[in-house]
């Protein structure tokens, strides 16, 4: 079994929710709260990356801001990756609140090999960054593109071993794709509550 943390990447306030996601609540939690539930016992020097650290201090993980600031998702990966002290690490949003323990072992269990395993739900299009895997290998790789000036999420994949989890991989373990539904306007997160079977 490979080396990995678990690492929630959370923002900050959302211009659509008007508030800082990760700490909606969630039936009877935080939405952040609620994903660390679902992922207790996984990984190592697991910690937590938002540029509103304060909020998520009472989770009991350290928390770090970005090094980079105002660049967008690829300076949270810059963050997660310097900040890493095991080989991989486990991404997930603060926003997805739904965790497929079983993808999830799966996506591990392809890491070793590779740099990036990432799911993809429609062939050569947008990827789920914030639902994958990263070897600590990226991290020059990204610092290269910021030092270029590029901001995709997908800007250092090129230079990456990259193992794509294609949508008849993840239908297996996840035919309703819950993983990768994501809040970020109310009625999201009303539907999500309801899904959840919590009031």
């Amino acid at each position: 079994m490979i080396n990995y943390s678990v690492v929630i990447q959370a923002g900050g306030k959302s211009s659509r929710m008007g508030e800082d996601k990760g700490l909606l609540q969630f039936g009877k939690l935080k939405m952040v709260e609620h994903i660390l539930q679902q992922v207790s016992g996984m990984g190592e020097k697991n910690f937590i990356v938002s540029n509103e650290p304060d909020g998520y201090r009472e989770f009991g993980l350290p928390v770090f801001s970005d090094i980079y600031s105002n660049i967008g998702a690829l300076g949270g990966f810059h963050t997660i990756l310097t900040y890493l002290e095991t080989e991989f690490a486990l991404v997930l949003a603060c926003d997805m609140p739904f965790v497929n323990l079983d993808l999830i072992e799966y996506l591990l269990s392809l890491a070793d090999g590779n740099d990036i395993v990432i799911p993809r739900l429609k062939p050569d299009e947008y990827a789920e960054p914030f639902r994958a895997v990263y070897s600590k290998r990226c991290l020059p790789a990204i610092e290269r593109a910021i030092t270029a000036n590029k901001r995709r999420v997908i800007s250092f994949f090129d230079e990456m071993k990259v193992r794509y989890v294609e949508k008849e991989e993840i239908h297996r373990f996840d035919p309703g794709e819950l993983s990768f539904f994501n809040v970020n306007i109310p009625e999201n997160l009303m539907e999500a509550i309801r899904l959840a079977g919590k009031s």
